[in-house]
């Protein structure tokens, strides 16, 4: 799976592109635009084509930043389980509009609205998007919570050379 964070403006004007999931797990949650792989695509691929076909943005694979590798094992629904390749990118081109799956928009770095995202967004979200490079696993209970949590941050991807796999 991979998700890309949109970011525009400077400093504190930063705004990212988040969406209203709008079909299939984590309905109703707000979330960076992404989704699994197909085929033989690599995180970068899954990327450039899931913005495209969620929000209608073009982004070239060499505008993608790495900030984060995360793992999710679902406890007692091991089929959800997944690893993410989260991304962020500040050039691109087009501007957003919904799809069947996501309903985008602009929102204030200061002002993100974690309490209707994923639980674990709040534990790393501002400080991936920040500058940092986090390498964690978040286990997810049934009731879609954080049960642990073990994050490993780094000063940039650069230093971890594995994260593509």
């Amino acid at each position: 799976m991979s998700v890309v964070y949109l970011l525009r403006g400077e400093d504190s004007a930063q705004q990212v592109l988040l969406g209203e999931k709008l079909t299939g797990l984590g309905r109703g949650k707000i979330v960076g635009p992404g989704g699994k792989k197909e085929g033989q695509e690599t995180p970068e691929q899954t990327a450039v084509r899931e913005v495209w076909e969620e929000v209608g943005i073009r982004i070239a694979p060499e505008a993608l930043r790495p900030m984060a590798r995360i793992q999710y094992p679902f406890l007692g629904r091991e089929q959800l389980s997944q690893k993410s390749h989260a991304f962020v990118a500040r050039d691109f081109q087009g501007d957003p509009r919904s799809s069947e799956e996501l309903n985008p928009a602009w929102w204030e770095l200061s002002r993100m609205p974690l309490d209707r995202m994923w639980a674990d967004a709040r534990l790393w979200l501002p400080r991936a998007l920040a500058g940092e490079f986090l390498e964690a696993t978040f286990e997810i209970t049934a009731a879609n919570l954080v049960h642990s949590s073990q994050m490993t941050w780094r000063h940039s991807a650069e230093a971890n050379p594995e994260f593509l796999s």
